[in-house]
This record gives C-alpha cells, structure tokens and sequence, in this order.
C-alpha cells in the first residue's frame, strides 16, 4: 500500500519558548523567514505523501490559518509583483490535502498519536515531530527514505541516530539486535533512561513510519507519569508482537525544540541562501572576533 498519510502533533505548549509562544504557536516559529511547519510540510510532499494529519490544541488556529488562503493578502501581493514567496506556500497547497483533530488533553505524544487514528484509518502513516527539522540537500527526504523501506518491507520502521551517552536521558533510546542489511531489529525502547540504565547510544531523533498496529498498542498502553501515555511503550509493543526497525537517515538534522538549536538553524540555512548568505558570512568573518572578545 503507498504511503498516502503523514501526522504532526503541533498541541504543544512551547514552554521553550515563552514568551513568544505565547500567543504564537512554537510550530510557527520562522527558521530565517519560513515557519517551522513548512519544513516538514515540504519534507512530506517530496515523499510523495497526499494528506497531513495535525493534531492541534487550544489556542493552536494559527496553524490552520497559515495553510488556509489569505484572499486580501495574496491578491495585495500578487497585485504589486511581489508574490515570489507565495510560490511555495502554494506548491505545498496544491500537493498536500491538511486536515486537523483536536487533542483536548495534553497526555503525552502517545496520546497525540492515537488522536490521529479517525483521520488515518487502518493505513500506515508517517509521523514527525515537529520541532526537528531535516534538511536533505540531493536524494530523498528523511522520511521518504524511511517510507522506502516499509514499503519494501511492510515492517514499521524509525530513525535513529547514535548520542553520547550523557546525552541518552534527553531521548527515546532503543534497544536492538546486531545491525543486518543496513538496519537494526528492536528488540525495546526505552524513554529518556539515565545513561547506566541506557540499553544503547540510538536516539530517536523523531520521524518514524508506522503499520497501523500501532494503534491498538497505543490503547492497550496504561498511562504512565503525569498520566500520559508514552508512544516508545507502544513501539515496544509493536517490536514484540508485528516487528520494529531502526535505521539511520541521511540529512542535516536541526533540533529547532530548544533555544540553542533554533539559532543554530537559523544560522546555518540563513549561510545556504543566496538573498543573505554572502551578507551574513561577512558579517560573521568581520565581526565574530569583536563579539567573542565582548563576551570573555
């Protein structure tokens, strides 16, 4: 079966990132001038997938409104010669049918996930989370090339990148057999262990395609601290019972969920633009002596 679904779950509150957060939804958030969500929007379309499942949250309608048309905007733009940013916006409009749900409680990305299970149906899906963003310049996108190998495999299959072990506590952290044909088995995983606790340095790094099961596994799941529901305890679930795999994606991850990663983000992609890169590397070169030694 292709591929036809993706989800997002954009409830979240942005705490990271209060204050602006808010009255502005974190997934909006620009990365030099283009929202955070339009990122893994454009990473979708290029996996050749249809439809976008948001799972959205109060005080979260400015999401919709972003895809939605802006009649008086677009026609004031278009009217002046000054619509070449609308040209994206409308690819995006015109490859991928958005639909919303709404996640009346915040109890956890477990529970975000199940949310989307109306929309999705007895399909497999691709999920992402929506903070982190993957660049991949040549070749497929990241979760394209996990779709590949479901689609040639039928196995639910997720990212993973190797951490430092002093980094392990901040992730889903998988648990796997000896690596074989490019991919591991899972065998658990395991939310944000301490790392003696870790069972490996593989983080989930946030896309991953999965077979419908997992939804039963989602309800069958008892709600854990906080009374949320914790999606890598399903995923171990699903690893003992239909089968899990783990693979490494190529791209330039940018974990845009914290402070840190936003302006690194920022940074990076505003170098790769021909409109203000040549500007901002000499800014950089002239200037980051002065800075650095402002800070000692």
């Amino acid at each position: 079966m292709k591929m036809r679904k993706a989800v997002i779950p954009v409830a979240g509150l942005g705490t990271r990132f209060l204050p602006a957060t808010k009255t502005v939804p974190k997934e909006l958030l620009p990365v030099v001038d283009k929202p955070l969500l339009m990122y893994n929007a454009e990473e979708i379309v290029k996996a050749g997938i249809e439809e976008l499942v948001l799972i959205t949250g109060r005080g979260k309608t400015a999401i919709e409104d972003f895809f939605d048309v802006s009649y008086e905007v677009e026609a004031i733009l278009d009217q002046s010669g000054k619509s070449e940013w609308l040209k994206e916006l409308r690819y995006l409009r015109s490859h991928l049918k958005i639909m919303s749900l709404r996640q009346g409680q915040a109890l956890g990305l477990g529970h975000a996930v199940l949310c989307a299970e109306p929309a999705v149906g007895k399909e497999p899906f691709a999920l992402l989370l929506g903070d982190e963003i993957m660049i991949t310049r040549d070749g497929p996108s990241a979760i394209e090339q996990l779709v590949k190998s479901f689609e040639s495999t039928k196995i639910s299959t997720v990212s993973v990148m190797e951490v430092p072990n002093s980094d392990v506590s901040k992730y889903g952290i998988v648990d796997v057999k000896p690596k074989q044909d490019g991919q591991w088995q899972v065998i658990s995983v395991v939310e944000k262990p301490s790392p003696q606790d870790a069972p490996s340095q593989l983080a989930l790094p946030g896309r991953y395609v999965f077979a419908p099961q997992i939804f039963s596994h989602l309800r069958s799941t008892k709600p854990g601290k906080n009374g949320e529901i914790q999606l890598t305890d399903a995923m171990t679930a699903l690893a003992k019972n239909e089968g899990l795999r783990a693979m490494t994606v190529s791209g330039q991850r940018y974990d845009a969920g914290d402070k840190l990663g936003m302006l690194i983000a920022n940074i990076e992609l505003a170098l790769e633009r021909n409109d203000i890169g040549p500007q901002l590397k000499e800014y950089l070169v002239t200037q980051l002596p002065a800075l650095l030694e402002r800070i000692k």
